[in-house]
């Protein structure tokens, strides 16, 4: 019994060193609303949830976000891309996390500790663009490591 229970477990560690990707996880799904993530950083995933997804386009909504962090946050840069039929149509780029410039309450981090936010966001846009599309996330601290990366698909129908 002993030596079955080592077979399947050495089993499982192979499948799992033998996986190149996260699945793709739904934060949200609602009638005229979807968005789903992966994360596209094969080192690390995260866990994000948003508790009503038609609460995105009222501005300001409620998300949960946990992971480990792999990498120290002294500095902490964002860079966005929305992209479209394979193009990238719009990039937007931010430093969250730097000397006298902290933004987020995580700035300051130290690789191994646990990041877990659940509160509100305000995204600062009047609405979500509508269509199907992907948007590319990237976080990098200050030595242009990764610190988290996802790409979001969303599936918007809403009319505003």
């Amino acid at each position: 019994m002993k030596k079955s229970n080592a077979l399947l477990f050495i089993l499982v560690l192979l499948y799992i060193n033998a996986s190149t990707e996260w699945p793709t996880h739904t934060v949200c799904k609602e009638d005229n609303l979807e968005i789903y993530y992966k994360s596209c950083d094969p080192q690390q995933d995260f866990a994000l949830s948003i508790d009503h997804c038609s609460d995105i386009a009222t501005h300001t909504f409620n998300i949960r976000a946990a992971m480990v962090l792999g990498h120290s946050i002294k500095e902490l840069y964002v860079k966005l891309d929305m992209i479209v039929n394979g193009k990238t149509v719009l990039t937007y780029s931010e430093m969250l996390c730097g000397p006298g410039h902290s933004k987020l309450i995580f700035c300051g981090k130290k690789k191994g500790e646990h990041l877990y936010y659940e509160g509100p966001v305000t995204l600062g846009i009047k609405e979500i663009p509508q269509g199907d599309y992907t948007l590319s996330a990237k976080l990098t601290n200050q030595d242009h490591v990764i610190v988290a990366c996802a790409d979001f698909t969303v599936k918007n129908y809403l009319d505003y």
